[in-house]
């Protein structure tokens, strides 16, 4: 198990692409600890224990540092000091054009994308640098390079997680630990399975690969992200989207 004896944290872990990851971590060898605001993480840390796994869980808003700092505390209490780190909360559902964009919309996503991820690097890094091995991984979005019409708060803060994701390789690669970002496509969670018909399948068309990811490919990247095999990859962003990129799409909306 390549990932034995390590501890990881995944935020959003409750359901979709973060359940999916710890179940990944968990398989590879990792003890996981979940965060979430949803009372559904604790059914996450039902998977991974089935896996022989220790797990550990909080609840918590991300975009509250306070709120960070307990849970954090609560799960290395748990099961000890955090190794890895994946970024996964966030959420997709203020949709508007600019000039339509309610500001407390605006600012709540922004919150939680990206304040929220510097939240959880900030209570993590500090113990990583001093046992000079780490790993965080920020699951940023194929929007952070094209855009996302009608989406600007999302695009923005998947943006930021780039500038973020070079910062900590910048400022801790000397000392053990690498950050990297990965960008996913059309993922098929349950938030993308439930939007409407006609935009699932224009997305899926306008994909190369004709489909959707599935959340466990999205894992198993992460967890080789975080594996010694990946040492040396750092401060890069790795397109997970099944070519959709390659479209330069920003993905289809109706005028609002």
């Amino acid at each position: 198990m390549r990932l034995g004896g390590r501890i990881a944290v995944v935020s959003g872990a409750a359901r979709g692409i973060g359940r999916a990851i710890a179940i990944a971590l968990a398989t590879d060898g990792a003890d996981v600890g979940l965060f979430d605001l949803s009372d559904a993480v604790a059914e996450t840390a039902v998977a991974v224990r089935a896996l022989g796994r220790r797990a550990a869980w909080a609840k918590g808003d991300v975009s509250d540092f306070g709120q960070v700092q307990a849970g954090i505390a609560s799960i290395v209490g748990e099961l000890g000091p955090v190794d890895i780190l994946v970024n996964n909360a966030g959420i997709v559902k203020n949709i508007a054009p600019i000039e339509k964009m309610e500001p407390a919309a605006w600012e709540r996503e922004i919150a939680i994308n990206l304040s929220g991820a510097f939240h959880m690097v900030r209570a993590v890094i500090g113990g990583m640098a001093e046992r000079r091995w780490g790993r965080v991984v920020n699951i940023s979005s194929v929007a952070a390079r094209g855009g996302l019409y009608n989406q600007v708060g999302y695009a923005a803060s998947k943006s930021g997680l780039l500038g973020l994701t070079y910062n900590v390789t910048l400022e801790y690669a000397h000392k053990g630990i690498t950050c990297n970002a990965i960008l996913p496509g059309t993922i098929g969670s349950e938030t993308v399975m439930a939007m409407p018909a006609a935009i699932l399948e224009r997305l899926t068309a306008a994909t190369p690969a004709k489909r959707v990811g599935r959340p466990e490919e999205v894992a198993r990247l992460v967890a080789f992200l975080c594996s010694e095999d990946a040492g040396f990859i750092n401060g890069a962003e790795i397109d997970i989207d099944g070519g959709i990129r390659l479209n330069a799409l920003a993905a289809p909306g109706q005028k609002l």
